[in-house]
């Protein structure tokens, strides 16, 4: 059952792109995105996905259980990154470990998709309000890690007020683009949103796949400065996922006692973004290497959730 999970998003033609991003650079094809183009793109990811969450929030019938739900997957995605920033500033520079700690903070889509194929093959259901919160658990991440960068970064002894980075964060181009996407999405009458349906949904492989191709040869071309960070990274990409997997799928009994819902959450703490931070990380911390960040939550992480880490959270919240 893992080994098809496994095969079928392996096979998913966006991914296949990164590899084909990879297998570029490794024959030395002068295959290329232009800068302007790959900047559109990464700002049209942000605001489908901004966009869309809003869209499912405001259809999602209402309910104490959505908004606790709502809140704790908040609550999740925003203490994920805090805590691993500072084990990571051991180690890394301020900006990678902003990076990876707003990587590892957020969520990816195509892992949700994963736990959804697991739990359909297990006859298992959960809350349509847990898209929303998967959308919902982008923004936050994102600006404590913008948050971070601009706390940590600062040079020399001026103190920066905490007013001032907040304000900062959330002006930053990549945030103020997925929270008013979501906000928009919100509000918006439903059949207007249906007008730009197409743009937001029917396109968004297309462009995800070209960004992954990019992706694919920005970590091939910086894969050197990956491996040089050693096995403290490879380890971290693994025993960080873990752990944030099993503590949620244990915690989230205080908001919801459905199975499928704690799940879900679990697998959305343990899983690593490789869209959505990567796009604005490519804005909000150009110093950060995509060499790093990106090679850990695709090539390690997401490997490790949907073989291991899926069981896993499953037996715990079956058996406990």
């Amino acid at each position: 059952m893992d080994s098809q999970i496994l095969i079928s998003n392996l096979t998913n033609p966006t991914l296949l792109f990164f590899v084909l991003g990879i297998l570029a650079t490794a024959v030395k094809s002068d295959l290329e995105i232009p800068a302007s183009s790959s900047k559109f793109i990464s700002l049209y990811l942000l605001f489908s996905i901004g966009f869309k969450g809003g869209q499912e929030l405001a259809h999602s019938p209402f309910s104490a259980e959505i908004v606790y739900s709502l809140l704790f997957g908040l609550l999740v995605a925003s203490l994920i990154p805090l805590y691993t920033f500072f084990i990571l500033k051991r180690r890394l520079s301020v900006s990678d470990a902003g990076a990876v700690a707003a990587a590892y903070g957020s969520v990816s889509a195509v892992t949700f998709v994963a736990a959804a194929a697991f739990l359909e093959n297990q006859k298992v259901l959960f809350g349509g309000h847990m898209v929303a919160t998967m959308a919902l658990m982008e923004a936050p991440a994102i600006i404590v890690g913008v948050i971070l960068l601009m706390r940590y970064e600062q040079t020399g002894t001026e103190q920066v007020s905490l007013k001032s980075i907040v304000q900062h964060s959330f002006t930053n181009g990549s945030v103020l683009m997925v929270l008013g996407s979501l906000v928009i999405g919100l509000i918006a009458d439903t059949k207007q949103a249906d007008g730009i349906k197409p743009f937001t949904t029917d396109i968004f492989k297309g462009f995800l796949a070209i960004f992954l191709l990019e992706m694919g040869m920005v970590t091939a071309r910086r894969f050197a400065a990956f491996r040089q960070y050693g096995l403290y990274v490879s380890l971290f990409a693994i025993v960080i996922p873990a752990f944030n997997g099993c503590v949620v799928a244990l915690a989230s009994q205080l908001v919801t006692h459905d199975p499928g819902n704690r799940f879900i959450f679990a697998v959305l703490a343990a899983s690593a973004s490789y869209i959505a931070v990567p796009a604005a990380m490519r804005l909000a911390a150009p110093k950060a290497d995509p060499g790093l960040y990106i090679p850990m939550a695709l090539g390690v992480t997401f490997p490790f959730n949907i073989t291991v880490g899926m069981p896993l959270y499953y037996a715990l919240i079956q058996n406990l």
